[in-house]
């Protein structure tokens, strides 16, 4: 079980926002891919969620083509997608922004048991779960859209910018529960994100895109002690 990424493109008119990508991630490795802004990261998230049309390549994950099927019909294939910008709805409460990650699962019993998971990982969500998600803190709310996708039950986690906006100690609590997805429940991540040296401290390899195209990639801690690297992407 993998997610392979092969010489995908993704052009719009003469721009090429992802141009030739490859790479594979394993079952329950977590994977960053970091870069510059403009360097393609959420346009390829986008793409591998059914969102962005590839303009040639080939993703897939495990039997599934990431490329041919639509953004709901992936959630049935175990993908979940946690866009920027912290995706929750408002005016429901919590336990009703949960509940909503699991609409297409049949078995209430389930998702029962999906709620109890959420709040394991979660516990300031179960002791929130009748306020509207709009009363939340930044962190809160990026806790309740990362739960919401577990509702699903997904095998593949698709993530753009979990620590956007949010105070050096809730990323680092973010960041430690998005590790934890991987160690603990065997999820597969791809991490976009801006704050390179955190999601490369949590990720098993890394990935550097830069202006649409891969600069370099291997093991995470590699990556970090290489000085070209930390020199080039990593500001130091």
């Amino acid at each position: 079980m993998s997610l392979f990424i092969e010489n995908l493109s993704v052009h719009h008119g003469a721009i090429h926002a992802v141009n030739n990508v490859s790479f594979k991630v394993e079952k329950g490795q977590l994977a960053a891919l970091i870069g510059a802004n403009g360097a393609g990261k959420t346009t390829l998230l986008r793409t591998l969620s059914g969102l962005n049309k590839a303009t040639h390549g080939k993703a897939h994950w495990n039997e599934t083509n990431l490329l041919h099927e639509k953004p709901e019909q992936l959630v049935r294939h175990g993908v979940s997608h946690v866009s920027e910008g912290k995706s929750v709805i408002p005016e429901l409460t919590v336990k009703e922004n949960l509940e909503i990650g699991a609409l297409w699962r049949r078995n209430k019993k389930e998702m029962v048991v999906s709620l109890n998971e959420v709040v394991e990982l979660f516990p300031r969500l179960g002791e929130r779960l009748e306020q509207r998600a709009d009363t939340l803190s930044g962190g809160e709310r990026q806790m309740l859209a990362l739960g919401r996708s577990l509702m699903s039950k997904p095998q593949l986690l698709l993530l753009d910018e979990p620590s956007l906006g949010l105070a050096p100690l809730v990323v680092e609590q973010i960041f430690q529960s998005i590790k934890d997805l991987t160690s603990s429940m065997g999820i597969t991540v791809l991490l976009v994100e801006q704050n390179a040296m955190g999601a490369l401290k949590i990720a098993d390899i890394g990935i550097v895109l830069n202006l649409g195209s891969i600069a370099v990639t291997g093991d995470a801690s590699a990556l970090i002690a290489d000085p070209q690297v930390r020199a080039a992407y990593l500001g130091y």
